[in-house]
């Protein structure tokens, strides 16, 4: 019976680790450098807003609200969710980490935005961005994959900065 239940669980684990590649990417952490970088590409002052599509543990969102800036973060996982809530918890009045499919929410207004996602999830990106954008200055920094329809205004330690205006209506 305890073999069944370990089983179990940890197929539950397994399903919630990987599953998420359906909609984004699996949950690597992106590093202590690459946080740092990602935040400086997309020069946001402090009380201008992030989004986070596939937020994590929350690590990025933590970063930029020491800097001042509001964060908000989107994540598949619930365990993920619950331990960046935990994590994040000294800043919950300028974070919010909500649980569920970015692709299917209606994102609040934001001034930048931070992904890492899977190179087939990036045209889609791109559409929804400027959809989302409406011919106002947005910024987004890719870790590690490209936008194949836009140049990248700078690529710096593995990461895409992309910016949208008026042109990308």
């Amino acid at each position: 019976m305890a073999i069944q239940i370990l089983l179990i669980v940890g197929l539950v684990f397994f399903i919630m680790f990987t599953g998420v590649v359906v909609f984004g990417a699996p949950y690597l952490p992106t590093l202590k450098k690459q946080v740092d970088d990602a935040i400086d590409l997309l020069e946001l002052s402090s009380g201008q807003t992030m989004l986070e599509l596939g937020c994590g543990d929350g690590r990025l969102l933590l970063a930029a609200a020491k800097r001042g800036i509001k964060g908000v973060g989107y994540e598949l996982n619930p365990i993920l969710v619950l331990y960046a809530k935990i994590k994040c918890w000294k800043y919950k009045q300028i974070i919010s980490i909500n649980w569920g499919n970015y692709w299917s929410k209606s994102w609040p207004r934001a001034d930048g935005m931070y992904v890492f996602l899977l190179q087939s999830y990036m045209n889609k990106l791109h559409k929804k961005v400027i959809q989302y954008a409406d011919g106002r200055e947005f910024k987004v920094v890719s870790f590690a994959f490209e936008i194949k329809d836009k140049e990248p205004q700078k690529v710096v330690n593995g990461m895409f900065l992309y910016e949208y205006d008026k042109k990308d209506i």
